[in-house]
């Protein structure tokens, strides 16, 4: 072969490995998210909290769409899929049977079960103990009230141990979850403060929701908490359950029955009806609405001006 024969092999070889080491960099650069932590979030407060703790070093897909009561949720193969992917599964054990067992049979050791960190309380807890009653031992959680994520100082020590747990997935950005998650428990601390205050000299704390699943807020704000039905909102009362509530309501003086913004407020308008009260809603934060620019903080803000307004605060 020549040398001018010889030349042009060289620089076609030299072409060609050029192109590919081109084609191996924008590959890189199109999947820049394979550098970020596939984080794979039960429902909504705890897409709130991942997405926070984890900025844009997490990647966190929620499996309760926006609008969707979450408590019922039925996971589609591709949802599966992606519990059975994720480099961390963030959920709360007994709340959502479906994503119970995606991670049973694929979870491993990829699971943060976040009643591991704050231990549930009773389904009674915050208001009267209707023992026997229909909706006080379901959602798996044998009698156990979920909805932790409404006590923010619950929520933080959640958030803190969160924040250990995407370090050890990612140990290169592990102090960036610590500083993270202090910042947001700096934020949810200002929140428990302003609940506090403003919770702290009112007409009443009695207040009667559709569905009993303020239990932590009316522990740690001093509320009394009477459910129409059980912890599992779809459940319709008995009229018995009906006419115990309304003479409660009465009893109390009850100028507000709260109702949810993902559950038909049919039952908490036939009460007001009865005690001649209007209705008003409290959002347990299980999911936003369809379309909902707010997030945890302002969701909860709105809370308490509500629970200002029934209950006549000063």
């Amino acid at each position: 072969m020549s040398n001018r024969a010889t030349s042009r092999v060289l620089a076609a070889v030299t072409a060609l490995l050029t192109l590919g080491a081109g084609a191996g960099c924008s590959t890189s650069a199109d999947g820049a998210d394979s550098q970020r932590v596939d984080v794979v979030a039960a429902f909504y407060p705890l897409q709130f909290l991942a997405e926070r703790i984890g900025g844009d070093a997490v990647r966190v897909t929620n499996l309760a769409k926006p609008g969707a009561e979450p408590h019922d949720l039925e996971l589609s193969p591709s949802q599966v899929g992606q519990v059975s992917e994720a480099e961390l599964i963030v959920y709360l054990r007994g709340f959502q049977p479906a994503v119970d067992d995606a991670v049973a049979q694929n979870g491993g050791d990829r699971a943060f079960d976040v009643t591991s960190v704050q231990p549930l309380l009773d389904a009674s807890a915050g208001g009267h103990d209707h023992e026997g009653e229909e909706g006080h031992a379901e959602e798996g959680n044998g009698g156990k009230d979920p909805h932790v994520w409404l006590d923010p100082t619950r929520l933080a020590g959640i958030g803190d141990q969160l924040a250990q747990r995407l370090g050890k997935a990612d140990p290169a950005r592990a102090a960036d979850y610590t500083a993270r998650a202090a910042t947001l428990r700096a934020d949810l601390t200002a929140l428990d403060g302003e609940f506090k205050r403003g919770l702290a000299t009112c007409q009443r704390r009695e207040i009667v929701t559709s569905h009993a699943a303020f239990g932590y807020l009316a522990d740690r704000y001093q509320l009394e908490q009477v459910g129409i039905t059980g912890l599992s909102p779809d459940v319709e009362p008995s009229p018995q359950r009906l006419a115990h509530t309304i003479e409660e309501a009465k009893e109390h003086h009850a100028t507000t029955i709260f109702f949810e913004t993902l559950v038909s407020p049919k039952v908490a308008e036939t009460i007001a009806g009865q005690v001649g009260a209007k209705t008003a809603v409290l959002d347990p934060i299980e999911g936003l609405a369809a379309g909902s620019n707010g997030d945890y903080l302002s969701v909860m803000r709105t809370n308490l001006r509500t629970l200002q307004t029934a209950l006549g605060c000063s």
